[in-house]
């Protein structure tokens, strides 16, 4: 039954749903079915797609639209191998469809063989001249192959057709990031504001490359820009408010963050932000209140326990310090700073069993900073453990090989087991690599450095070069 054109839009569907409830069987044109296929399917009701699509098909068994959107839930199901025969067969009567190709380049996509869905894209952008959408496409498939130039050059295509495709945009910076072609990215946003200059968009990344140069002036100028295109673009305000702090302008940069508190729903960055920078300005009671509140808006935000965390260790009131460390590792127990804040805090209240099993969490859970082994084994020096010295020490060498302070701590501590033939090879190799720094070994292993041999050997040294 054909429709009227100034009968309800949603009448087809309508008719379907009602078809379904009854034996009764109701004729649809293609386009009609193609409606109801795409409203179900954006609705996530697939099994309900797939019988129109099955009563379209019946219906209108010869049209390829019908057919292509068959292909579209078999690809989403993961039937690869039956979307391509049903593709070939489409292909067969009409090779000059394009879709068939972008079909068939989601399925090689979906398989991870992006160079051949590259190549069923560039068939299918020579068949059509809307191609934009492809082009975003063929973009996608280049990021997978870590190609980020020709990805560049396809989202820049994109952006040809539609100047506000945002997306693109985003996209195309993304690229000049990734190969940190900071002036590239300068040189094409300004390009891209010369044809619109009120995109707050491109005037908020135009500042962020600036922000990378440590350019923060112009930084400052192009978040003005987005602002002035927006004003309630909550992002400029956020990223001026980050310049202002770099330009330590705190009570502006505290404004700004403000602002964006006021125009929608708070968020933990801002109260951190501000928090920040009352704690620069020497405003403590203010610090501590934002930050109370960023962790009580966003409780698994690690930089909002950590800040309170070194709130309190700067104010050397160590207790609460590891309060409130433990209980963001309580939230997140493999999170690697909670436990590396977690040791030093715990060395400076000379828990040094705790600060022995915090180090070896910071270390199992991948940080290998120098730094935190060397607090490890000076840890593990004052609780007279050697034996786990010396292997704490073989695995830090096995990341910094023949580092002087681990050579002079290996040194001390073989010579602490009594072991003086591996204590004498390894503090010639210390002193080999970093003569001065025999005086940390002095002070660490004072019973050590006034054994005769030791001094010898140190004097030997110092005499041969």
């Amino acid at each position: 039954m054909p429709f009227s054109s100034h009968e309800d839009h949603n009448l087809p569907l309508l008719k379907f749903e009602s078809m379904l409830k009854t034996n009764d069987v109701y004729f649809f044109d293609s386009e009609d079915f193609q409606e109801i296929i795409h409203h179900y399917l954006d609705s996530g009701k697939v099994a309900l797609a797939k019988k129109a699509i099955k009563i379209g098909l019946e219906q209108h068994p010869s049209s390829s639209d019908l057919k292509l959107l068959q292909v579209e839930v078999l690809v989403f199901e993961n039937r690869f191998h039956e979307a391509e025969v049903l593709l070939n067969q489409i292909e067969a009567f009409e090779t000059f469809n394009e879709e068939v190709y972008i079909q068939k380049a989601n399925i090689f996509s979906k398989q991870d063989r992006h160079g051949e869905a590259i190549d069923l894209l560039k068939k299918a952008i020579a068949l059509t001249d809307e191609n934009a959408d492809i082009y975003s496409l063929l973009g996608m498939e280049y990021l997978f192959l870590d190609n980020y130039e020709k990805a560049r050059e396809a989202f820049l295509q994109c952006l040809e057709a539609d100047m506000e495709d945002y997306a693109a945009l985003y996209n195309v910076i993304y690229c000049f990031d990734y190969l940190e072609d900071f002036d590239g990215a300068i040189d094409f946003l300004n390009m891209y504001l010369d044809k619109n200059p009120y995109c707050e968009v491109a005037w908020h990344q135009l500042g962020k490359q600036f922000m990378s140069k440590k350019m923060y002036r112009e930084a400052l100028s192009s978040f003005d820009f987005a602002i002035y295109s927006d004003d309630t673009f909550i992002g400029a305000y956020l990223e001026k408010g980050r310049v202002l702090e770099k330009m330590n302008r705190y009570n502006e940069a505290i404004e700004n963050y403000e602002i964006t508190l006021s125009l929608d729903d708070p968020t933990s960055f801002a109260y951190l932000r501000i928090g920040k920078c009352h704690e620069r300005l020497g405003n403590l009671d203010l610090a501590k209140k934002f930050y109370y509140q960023t962790v009580h808006e966003d409780p698994l935000l690690d930089k909002g326990w950590l800040a309170i965390t070194d709130f309190y260790f700067k104010q050397r009131n160590y207790q609460k310090a590891l309060y409130y460390v433990n209980k963001a590792i309580n939230i997140d127990s493999e999170n690697v700073r909670y436990w590396k804040r977690c040791a030093r805090i715990n060395e400076q209240l000379h828990f040094y069993e705790e600060a022995d099993l915090a180090y070896q969490k910071t270390v199992e859970l991948g940080n290998y900073e120098l730094q935190t082994w060397l607090s490890w084994i000076d840890i593990l020096l004052k609780l007279g453990e050697y034996e786990s010295m010396v292997h704490t020490l073989l695995q830090a060498l096995e990341f910094y090989p023949e580092h002087p302070e681990l050579e002079y701590r290996l040194a001390g501590t073989y010579y602490l087991l009594s072991d003086g033939l591996k204590g004498r090879y390894h503090l010639k190799n210390a002193l080999r690599h970093n003569y001065e720094d025999h005086i940390t070994f002095e002070l660490l292993f004072p019973g050590v450095y006034q054994m005769k041999t030791v001094k010898n050997i140190i004097a030997d040294f110092k005499k041969a070069s």
